[in-house]
């Protein structure tokens, strides 16, 4: 069993290290909250939905889902530990080693992914069509990655992504959001504001597509979040942060799609669009700290099991490994398969709010933690079930509330010391 006296991923943070204020938290999610992944999410609402359905599903979906985050934020703030540890404390340090290594499996998936994603827009602002475009696209955005991971994920979020990256991020989105309402409005802004739906899904389903993206971060956000002042700024701040960012670009996608071609995808028309371009190098730039947030989460979980090998050793390795699988894989054809594997991770923090996040402390000791890990396997179960079934109130919510209720009647009797 790895050493955790001296493990950095499963020792609480100290005071000294505690650096991020409200700003901080805010600046981070809103900026991982952005990207061409979210707006093509959004994209597929409607005509499932029409204008206003799929508006309103849009706003309340990103207030439950970012909530969610929030609350994982404000544990692990309270409790100065990462993800891995979160899973440690509740599951056991041995059954722990389990979740912590499928999210490390996914963690590599989607930075893979998000590689592809900067390679293909790249691609299309450049019309380049030399067989090896595609491979030098993806050496260029993954050595970018590689020398992030060289640096100080402290210093990127303070120094960089709050001062320079926000703005410019927001200045993209404001553009490209006046070019695409100039463009309803010339075509009868009415006709789109009362545009019905096709009623294809319903309210609950496409609303679980508007959490899925927020609540895909569970995993993460505790691996940042331990690095705030105090909990209600780390709560605050990722809260409004990753909501306002998932509601700007759902919304940004439907706009797009409202006015795309029948056959032409959502990256071609944001580059129709005036100043598309550099709009849409700035969202690209964006999509970096995506990939940069997966690869290091990934470093910390690795360092958790194999901490012989430093956090940033282990995000080096990771960004490379990432750019070679990025150049070889079928990424596309992956997806169902990283969304299935996401699924498993909203159960499990369901048991892990449940223990920790009602203002008390687990004092795990044990190897496994059999009735925590009965409460994943339970919510995972209900998770399957209402997908097979098409259940009306989707799949997500159930299989939370579930664990969210298994967690807190199977914590530990000493477990109640406030952590607050």
């Amino acid at each position: 069993m790895a050493n955790t006296t001296h493990n950095e991923s499963l020792t609480p943070i100290g005071p000294t290290e505690r650096v991020f204020t409200w700003y901080s938290h805010a600046s981070l999610w809103f900026s991982l909250g952005v990207g061409l992944l979210v707006m093509q999410v959004g994209a597929y609402l409607v005509p499932r939905l029409g204008t206003q359905e799929a508006l309103l599903v849009t706003i309340v979906g990103s207030i439950v889902g970012a909530g969610l985050l929030a609350w994982v934020a404000k544990v692990g703030c309270d409790t100065g530990l990462s993800s891995a540890g979160l899973m440690h404390q509740v599951f056991g340090s041995s059954f722990a080693r389990l979740p912590v290594m499928l999210n490390i499996v996914q963690l590599i998936g989607w930075t893979t992914f998000e590689l592809v994603i900067m390679r293909e827009g790249t691609l299309a602002m450049t019309n380049a069509t030399h067989w090896s475009a595609p491979y030098a696209a993806t050496l260029l955005w993954g050595g970018v990655l590689v020398l992030l991971m060289t640096g100080s994920m402290l210093g990127l979020v303070r120094n960089f992504l709050s001062k320079f990256g926000l703005p410019l991020v927001v200045l993209s989105l404001v553009w490209l959001s006046w070019q695409f309402i100039g463009m309803l409005q010339a075509q009868g802004w009415e006709a789109f504001w009362h545009k019905p739906g096709n009623e294809e899904k319903s309210y609950m389903i496409s609303m679980e597509l508007v959490i899925a993206m927020p609540v895909s971060w569970l995993p993460l956000i505790a691996d940042y979040a331990r690095f705030g002042k105090n909990s209600r700024s780390a709560m605050t701040g990722s809260w409004l942060g990753y909501a306002l960012a998932n509601i700007w670009c759902y919304a940004l996608g439907v706009m797009v799609i409202s006015v795309s071609a029948p056959d032409a995808n959502l990256v071609n028309t944001l580059l129709l669009a005036q100043g598309g371009l550099l709009a849409l190098g700035l969202i690209l730039l964006d999509e970096l700290d995506n990939a940069y947030g997966d690869t290091y989460s990934a470093s910390v979980n690795s360092h958790s099991i194999f901490s012989g090998t430093s956090t940033k050793r282990w995000g080096i390795l990771i960004a490379v490994l990432c750019t070679g699988l990025a150049m070889v894989l079928p990424m596309h054809s992956l997806e169902p398969f990283l969304l299935t594997l996401s699924s498993v991770f909203l159960p499990l923090f369901g048991v892990i709010l449940g223990r920790m996040g009602f203002g008390y402390s687990s004092t795990m000791t044990s190897k496994v933690d059999i009735k925590a890990v009965l409460s994943w396997l339970a919510g995972i179960a209900l998770y399957q079930l209402c997908m097979q079934f098409e259940s009306p109130w989707g799949s997500a919510l159930p299989s939370l509330m579930l664990t969210l209720l298994l967690g807190r009647l199977t914590r530990p009797v000493n477990s109640k010391a406030s952590i607050a």
